[in-house]
């Protein structure tokens, strides 16, 4: 069946995502120090993204949901130090705007670009990024979160939504992200065809099965779709 519908992951697929999340805890530990100087002295900055890291592994249950998670460690961690919450909106959103201070890849920029008027294009992310707020939202007809969809990659219901969002059947979709497990399995699944962004040139995980095809970055997907026409 011809392709119809293209969906995205978005953080390490159409944008380097690491060196955006360390600047993002950076700004937001440096708001801390000069807005909550006393809670600021309990941690540095190492030590504060640790506590965050061993808070989240405590509630797997709302790992779909990255911004209620970081808001309820935010209150969680103030009444553990005994102060007020009421700093905890103004400083996740000095956490969110860092969070989404990205940038495409160039050559993911020129392939979404090239896509739009041959083919329904969406997002589905486990991530609190939004598209709209980067400025690359025109690029998409429709983005899917784990947040909205109450369930985060590889599981069913987060890619059911995306093939609803479509409108064609899942054999006419192809999702295309870095993560062999969320991205590649979670598609496959359901029935939709895949495409692994392998920057690193890792080696495929033993006994899963395999992509559709694989690609060092985005860019070189439109050759992949020319050769499949």
């Amino acid at each position: 069946m011809a392709i119809r519908c293209i969906t995205f992951d978005l953080d390490d697929t159409l944008w380097d995502c690491e060196p955006v999340i360390a600047a993002a805890e950076a700004r937001f530990h440096a708001w801390l120090e000069a807005h909550c100087p006393a809670l600021a002295r309990h941690y540095d900055l190492d030590g504060l993204v640790r506590h965050r890291v061993d808070y989240f592994q405590r509630f797997p249950a709302l790992h779909h949901d990255l911004t209620r998670l970081r808001k309820q460690w935010l209150a969680a961690l103030s009444e553990a130090h005994g102060h007020a919450d009421d700093w905890v909106e103004e400083g996740f959103r000095v956490f969110w705007l860092a969070r989404n201070e990205v940038e495409l890849y160039r050559e993911a920029a020129e392939l979404l670009e090239g896509l739009r008027d041959r083919y329904r294009v969406g997002a589905i992310t486990n991530g609190n990024a939004d598209v709209h707020h980067i400025g690359v939202g025109h690029y998409f007809d429709f983005v899917i979160t784990a947040a909205e969809a109450g369930s985060a990659k590889p599981s069913p219901g987060i890619f059911r939504q995306a093939i609803e969002a479509a409108g064609v059947p899942a054999a006419a979709c192809l999702h295309v992200g870095d993560n062999p497990h969320a991205d590649v399995q979670g598609a496959r699944a359901q029935g939709m065809r895949t495409v692994w962004v392998n920057a690193a040139g890792a080696s495929w995980p033993a006994g899963d099965p395999r992509p559709d095809a694989t690609v060092r970055h985005v860019g070189e997907l439109a050759a992949l779709l020319a050769r499949w026409a």
